[in-house]
């Protein structure tokens, strides 16, 4: 089983940003995903107040899961290392998109620690940054929702006005949106760029000690 974790958040990467490489490397990958969990809780709720996502994952075993950056699982280190723990003791594979690697319990432990030291200095960084949007962050649009039907239109070969028609939308608008979104590119998998043969190592090396 193939799952698609978003979990959205203004001041780290929207819905539509994260199911974008989300759907290309699953079409890059030859990954059908059959199930898409979007996670709406605050991301200051820590996970013993996030019953629905612990009872998800719970539920699966031996799951292929696919999300955008480990921030994605949560932004609490405790909560971190508890979430890692659980999805490898159920046997899942985590692909982090991002980082271009894949999480397992035959995975070396500098990766797994590799990742969550990528998380604990994005939040250090991230304490320090101005408020606002980040710099060239796209605001979320009304054609968000279809954004998986608009990707599967695309891949059926379908016009922009049969899918404005199909959508009961402006044509005008959903073509604006298809294109700001590069969601051809999303549908045939050439949005992402040609995964490093050294991504495991190229996460390991950003583990930083304290001087």
């Amino acid at each position: 089983m193939v799952i698609a974790y978003i979990r959205p958040d203004k001041n780290f990467a929207p819905v539509h940003e994260q199911l974008q490489l989300i759907n290309s490397y699953a079409v890059a990958n030859d990954l059908i995903i059959d199930d898409e969990f979007v996670d709406y809780t605050s991301q200051n709720k820590r996970l013993e107040d996030r019953k629905d996502v612990t009872q998800y994952f719970q539920s699966k075993n031996q799951a292929t899961l696919l999300i955008y950056d480990v921030w994605v699982l949560t932004t609490n280190m405790e909560d971190l290392i508890q979430m890692f723990s659980c999805l490898l003791k159920n046997e899942f594979a985590v692909h982090f998109i991002k980082q271009s690697v894949i999480m397992t319990q035959q995975s070396s432990v500098m990766l797994v620690l590799g990742l969550m030291d990528q998380l604990r200095q994005r939040l250090q960084n991230d304490s320090k940054r101005v408020i606002g949007r980040p710099k060239g962050s796209r605001s979320n649009s009304k054609f968000d929702v279809y954004i998986n039907e608009i990707i599967a239109f695309i891949r059926e070969g379908k016009s922009v006005s049969e899918m404005a028609r199909l959508l009961n939308v402006s044509r005008s608008s959903l073509k604006d949106y298809i294109e700001s979104r590069e969601l051809k590119q999303v549908a045939f998998g050439s949005l992402l760029m040609t995964a490093p043969k050294d991504a495991e190592e190229q996460v390991i090396n950003t583990i930083t000690c304290p001087n």
